[in-house]
């Protein structure tokens, strides 16, 4: 199991996240607002503006306030050390 620090202390196991994506297209908000509505979104934004949606294998759906560009660097390091 590989934790995933997603901001503000907040962390998820890496091993279920399916995706991770940009929340400014419609098929994502639409996505959120059926979580929302589901019970099961889980906000990590900590009151910031949304950047990143991780989408999780359980059907969760979680809101990160870290730049999406952030989030997807920290899933590489460890295959980089690998190749050296």
């Amino acid at each position: 199991m590989k934790l995933i620090n997603i901001g503000f202390g907040n962390m998820v196991n890496g091993d279920r996240v399916i995706g991770i994506v940009s929340p400014d297209s419609a098929p994502i908000k639409r996505l959120v607002q059926d979580a929302r509505e589901k019970g099961a979104l889980i906000d990590a934004s900590y009151g910031r503006r949304t950047q990143a949606v991780l989408i999780m294998d359980s059907d969760h759906v979680i809101l990160s306030g870290i730049a999406l560009e952030s989030l997807t660097g920290r899933f590489a390091p460890e295959e980089e050390e690998k190749n050296v």
